[in-house]
């Protein structure tokens, strides 16, 4: 994969995200997946309540929220993130199709929905800028 930097900048600063999901080696994956594309990775969470408060401690740009998690739902985690003063930009994502979720993922406060399959920074950069899913 291309590194895409000017894609994951705002005004010559990276793009700074949290990611939420249960399982450490699709963090691990979609951390290095970011950082070589030019995010700045600023924490990861395991869980719905820990990826909460790393997005209220951490104040990221965006957060890449697994809708599937082991306390309390991504979408869940999306509405109280969502209802925060300034709240980042939330995509969620999940090894299942968005089509699986019915209406939830456009009722949840997201931005987008991306396959974890399919996770690319092209995917992620498509779902900032309002023309991905």
């Amino acid at each position: 994969m291309r590194a895409v930097w000017s894609n994951a900048s705002i005004g010559g600063m990276r793009r700074s995200v949290v990611i939420v999901g249960d399982h450490a080696g699709f963090r691990v994956r979609a951390r290095a997946l970011l950082a070589a594309a030019g995010y700045e990775v600023v924490g990861e969470a395991g869980a719905g309540e820990s990826g909460v408060r790393a997005a209220r401690d951490l104040r990221p740009e965006v957060v890449l929220l697994d809708v599937q998690l082991p306390d309390i739902t991504g979408f869940e985690v999306a509405r109280r993130i969502d209802e925060d003063p300034d709240p980042p930009v939330i995509i969620l994502i999940s090894s299942r199709d968005a089509a699986d979720y019915g209406g939830r993922i456009g009722r949840s406060g997201a931005r987008g929905f991306i396959c974890k399959a399919e996770l690319s920074a092209g995917a992620l950069e498509a779902v900032l800028k309002g023309s991905g899913r």
